[in-house]
């Protein structure tokens, strides 16, 4: 899915990145964890999270995330912004809550992670 799509489904606004909003996304997941952000997720997934501060991108930098979503009208300050432009990714903020903003994109059919216990049980 693109990343141009998915800023228009959640009515959010471009911090960074405008130059590759036409990159695409496999699937997302919605966290204010970052340890669990390092567990569960792998490249080509969106992030969604309320937390504004460096050591978002610093966690996306690590395992190659290039796209987050700041939910709850939170907008990070310039020194985060300046970290994720150094990385070459995309900022987007949106109004929607964590909950709403994953449930509107589960709804357009980007595809949530899932465990390894998850797929099991699911039979995938």
């Amino acid at each position: 899915m693109k990343i141009i799509e998915i800023m228009n489904w959640l009515d959010a606004k471009c911090l960074t990145g405008q130059e590759s909003l036409n990159s695409e996304v496999n699937t997302a997941f919605g966290c204010d964890l970052m340890s669990d952000v390092l567990a569960f997720i792998n490249e080509k997934t969106l992030l969604l999270t309320g937390l504004t501060n460096p050591q978002v991108i610093r966690t996306a930098e690590m395992i190659d995330i290039n796209a987050i979503v700041f939910v709850r009208g939170k907008k990070p300050n310039k020194a985060v912004v300046d970290l994720a432009n150094k990385n070459n990714m995309i900022l987007l903020c949106t109004n929607h809550t964590l909950y709403t903003a994953c449930g509107i994109l589960y709804m357009k059919g980007l595809k949530g992670i899932f465990n390894k216990e998850e797929n099991e049980s699911y039979g995938q």
